[in-house]
């Protein structure tokens, strides 16, 4: 469930993905398997997006095989937990992290699952790790998240000031909102 795991892709959109995607693709060295690649990830996000997640994967799974990168192997892992292979978007995401361990988004995508995994422990490194990562472009997710496992800790002033930056991060995300409200409302 999209909502509850807070991937590094909420906010994605078609148009925002291809954008994206050229930005990351967009090496002095575009050659045919690069731009194999960028086309399999490009129609595998169409259809995953669409709910096709077992046409989605075969087409990222082409994307990887044509020129892996960070951003499919992670991609991969997002669709695979919609078919709720928890495990398997955990490997991917690792096999992400291998490629680029400056991306940001897979240690989050990792957190989310584990959170789903109830491994809360264990997801708060992989949320710290995601903060850290030189590349991340959404580090409100991860803060979210470790509010979260915060809240879920009973350590709720913490889990508040975690709400509170990825509010600040993006004032726009409004679950954060909510989650800080709700938890707000609680402890008055």
């Amino acid at each position: 469930m999209l909502n509850e795991t807070f991937c590094s892709y909420y906010y994605v959109t078609e148009d925002k993905l291809y954008i994206y995607l050229l930005f990351i693709m967009s090496e002095d060295k575009i050659s045919g398997p690069l731009e194999k690649s960028k086309e399999y990830l490009h129609k595998a996000y169409s259809l995953q997006m669409k709910g096709q997640f077992e046409e989605a994967v075969l087409n990222y799974k082409k994307s990887i095989d044509y020129y892996p990168t960070a951003e499919a192997h992670t991609f991969l892992g997002w669709t695979y937990s919609f078919l709720g292979d928890l495990d398997k978007a955990i490997e991917e995401c690792k096999n992400a992290i291998a490629i680029d361990p400056d991306f940001g988004n897979p240690y989050n995508d990792i957190g989310a699952y584990l959170i789903q995994q109830n491994k809360h422990d264990e997801a708060l490194t992989w949320l710290e790790l995601a903060l850290k990562a030189k590349r991340y472009d959404n580090p409100q997710f991860a803060h979210v998240n470790i509010g979260r496992v915060l809240e879920t800790k009973g350590m709720w002033f913490e889990a508040l000031d975690e709400f509170r930056t990825a509010i600040e991060l993006a004032p726009d995300y409004i679950i954060a909102k909510q989650y800080f409200n709700k938890l707000q409302g609680v402890l008055n």
